[in-house]
């Protein structure tokens, strides 16, 4: 039997846990990426884009690359090239890129024509958003009639508890809170489906030094993992690298991982110690309908199996 592929937009900041994300989502046969969009997130939106080419040359994919956001909506830009480095994807020497990859139209133009045509052939798309959600607010706030053609929204952001960015935000959502909570808030009034992949599974997510090994050795990809793994600082190479952005993937691919729960999320813009913090309420204290589905535990081993699998059969023609 065969099987329609998910067509699925990622928008994204790479990053080096985004670049695994990415290699999971266009090697697999589940999947027809149609468009990959860059905001400014874990470095600036040119060094994203030219992250993105450098993987696509490599994974010799041709996916059209949109330019988006070079700033959150209202705060000033903040980065993590402590995490990932200087260039986003510090460690691993690319080869020269193809920018005519990259679409004329900003990610907000180009988000909303691939939702707009896929709608006009009775057809709907899903949002894989591993960045700050600038875009995909800007996109819903621009053009609202795109909504009704978004499947799903899946989000890798926020957390149940602590954060990484402050004590109690998580870094993508910390980066622009006020379009969280955009998207969150048009979750609320139109029923557009949201899933949350928060920073907790993404803890959990882990790939230790053996599994590091392993990878290294199992193809050209693979190698590149490697190189990239020994500079993250998204965890400790030797204690176990945390593989945040995959699990949006996996969410997807191996939903299984996952135990999740329906349940209303708002986002704190206002607050001066906790700018950023995503509110879950799982006990329903605020006795509002849920808005969301939130992965709040994820299997390790499952996922661990499927992750190994998927590396393994990366498969560059």
């Amino acid at each position: 039997m065969i099987y329609e592929k998910r067509k699925i937009i990622i928008d994204t900041d790479p990053g080096i846990d985004d670049a695994v994300a990415l290699a999971l989502a266009l090697f697999s046969d589940k999947l027809d990426v149609k468009l990959i969009s860059t905001v400014s997130g874990n470095v600036s939106l040119e060094k994203v884009t030219l992250n993105t080419l450098k993987l696509l040359n490599l994974f010799d994919k041709n996916i059209p690359v949109a330019k988006g956001s070079t700033r959150p909506l209202i705060k000033k830009a903040i980065d993590a090239s402590d995490i990932h480095g200087e260039t986003g994807m510090d460690g691993y020497d690319f080869k020269q890129v193809d920018e005519s990859l990259i679409v004329k139209q900003h990610a907000v133009e180009a988000i909303r024509n691939v939702i707009t045509e896929n709608i006009a052939n009775n057809s709907k798309i899903t949002i894989v958003a591993i960045g700050p959600l600038t875009n995909i607010a800007l996109a819903i706030r621009t053009y609202p009639e795109i909504i009704y053609g978004i499947e799903e929204l899946v989000i890798m952001g926020g957390s149940l508890g602590r954060g990484n960015s402050g004590v109690l935000s998580e870094f993508n959502f910390d980066c622009d809170a006020e379009a969280a909570k955009i998207v969150f808030d048009t979750a609320t009034e139109s029923g557009m489906k949201v899933t949350v992949t928060p920073l907790d599974v993404g803890l959990k997510a882990l790939v230790y030094p053996e599994e590091s090994e392993q990878i290294k050795n199992m193809n050209i990809i693979g190698d590149m993992f490697y190189h990239l793994f020994k500079k993250y600082r998204g965890g400790s190479f030797g204690t176990g690298l945390k593989m945040y952005d995959s699990c949006a993937i996996a969410y997807i691919l191996c939903p299984e991982c996952f135990t999740i729960e329906r349940t209303y999320v708002d986002i704190e813009t206002t607050g001066t110690l906790t700018y950023g913090a995503s509110i879950i309420d799982l006990r329903n204290y605020m006795k509002k309908p849920a808005n969301a589905r939130v992965c709040i535990d994820i299997n390790e081993n499952i996922f661990k199996q499927w992750f190994m699998k998927s590396i393994a059969e990366f498969n560059i023609n």
